[in-house]
């Protein structure tokens, strides 16, 4: 049972840094080679229908491997499959990586095009939920969870990250225009813009209820915004859908709305990327390009024990080679110098509470992690409120111990919904 059945909010001192203006977007130019697709599922060979390697395919068009599932991705450039493999992701998630060597010319694909003329959400979710900022389209349009409320975030969860702060600034009438198609093609009525506070005066009128983000981190978490928004906590391990709020990223409004009206899918991820000295450029590139390549075209280079993160400082996930791919959802690339990186410990817990007083959540954090360093992951979530955690990070970040609290909880979550889906299949089977 939980001791906390609503998140009690509390202050923090970190906040984000001010978005003083729109910087200079530099877009990456199309060069030879490969990019990489990482389709969901689990890939065995014998899984995968109508491609194979040496397959070509064209620019935006629909790839589906797996037999009875909606699960696709969408080509950005035109050239042929050079492989498709299995790959690893973070906690458990299973991909099939296909890589597409790029050709000299390019070959749009018209399939989505011929259904563009007249939008609606059968076709945003057969073509786009794919496009840069990855919406979650499944969640509309079930009678058993009707979504009330759609909240398009022009705010970036983490630090130092700018991503969707720009798309909101500087192509504010495409995502006006994604406002009123999400409004047309969803049926929710109830659309709110979430705008950093610095930037509200500085957006013209959107015609949608615009709600000013405080700088005070992490006030831009998708929880918090939630929660703020309707004007009341979503109780501790309701998911946003069940509350009845779907959450969408500024870029993904952009996106669709440019889908549409172009008769294409967009390809071009809008990402930040934060330099070893703290310096950010905002660039533009295809979907599936290598990490390394984007760091060689802007001069970032690597040394030895330097650290890759996808994402920001904060919640961002550390990757093991610079081969990985630029994704639908990746909002930014953190290259950390090797002197800079903080280091983990297996120091036990000093009961200093510095955890516990910045947790916006006011969960007892220093108890927690006793639990779930043990692995009793049930008892830390029914003793010890696992679930009011709207992973920010904060805890780990003013940790003396240095002890990964983070880590901990995002394992910890990943591992009962594992379980919770195994004893859901076993009642099934009963």
């Amino acid at each position: 049972m939980l001791k906390q059945s609503f998140i009690r909010l509390a202050s923090t001192s970190v906040e984000y840094r001010p978005f003083a203006e729109v910087p200079a977007l530099m877009e990456t130019p199309d060069m030879p080679g490969n990019v990489t697709l990482l389709h969901p599922g689990e890939y065995h060979r014998t899984d995968a229908i109508d491609m194979k390697p040496g397959d070509a395919v064209k620019t935006g068009q629909k790839l589906a491997l797996f037999p009875e599932s909606e699960a696709y991705v969408v080509s950005p450039v035109t050239g042929t499959v050079a492989g498709i493999e299995p790959f690893a992701g973070d906690f458990g998630r299973k991909y099939a990586a296909v890589t597409i060597e790029v050709s000299d010319e390019e070959e749009t694909d018209n399939q989505f095009g011929e259904l563009a003329a007249g939008p609606n959400l059968d076709t945003a979710k057969q073509f786009l939920g794919g496009v840069p900022g990855l919406p979650d389209l499944s969640v509309f349009g079930d009678p058993d969870n009707p979504i009330d409320v759609l909240i398009i975030s022009g705010a970036d969860s983490d630090l130092m990250v700018d991503t969707n702060k720009y798309v909101v600034t500087a192509e504010t009438a495409a995502v006006e225009h994604g406002l009123h198609l999400l409004r047309e093609i969803t049926g929710v009525d109830r659309i709110v813009v979430a705008l950093p506070s610095d930037i509200v005066q500085g957006i013209g009128s959107l015609k949608a209820e615009v709600f000013g983000v405080s700088p005070v981190y992490p006030s831009a978490n998708p929880r918090m915004i939630a929660n703020a928004v309707l004007g009341e906590p979503i109780p501790a391990g309701r998911t946003l859908t069940e509350a009845g709020v779907a959450m969408m990223s500024a870029e993904a409004a952009a996106n669709i709305a440019k889908a549409f009206q172009s008769g294409s899918i967009p390809t071009m991820k809008t990402i930040t990327l934060i330099r070893k000295d703290g310096r950010k450029t905002l660039i533009s590139v295809k979907i599936g390009t290598p990490v390394g390549r984007i760091l060689r075209d802007y001069g970032e280079s690597l040394s030895e024990g330097d650290r890759l993160i996808l994402g920001g400082p904060m919640t961002g996930s550390a990757i093991f080679s610079d081969t990985y791919p630029i994704q639908a959802d990746t909002d930014a690339i953190m290259v950390q110098d090797s002197q800079a990186v903080s280091f983990v410990s297996d120091y036990p817990c000093i009961n200093c509470g510095e955890c516990i007083r910045i947790c916006p959540t006011r969960i007892q954090v220093s108890m927690l992690v006793r639990f779930l360093e043990a692995g009793q992951y049930e008892d830390a979530a029914d003793l010890y409120d696992l679930y009011s955690c709207v992973d920010c990070g904060l805890c780990s970040f003013v940790c003396v111990s240095k002890i990964p609290i983070f880590q901990y909880i995002r394992l910890a979550k990943y591992e009962l919904s594992r379980l919770q889906a195994i004893e859901a299949e076993e009642a099934e089977n009963v």
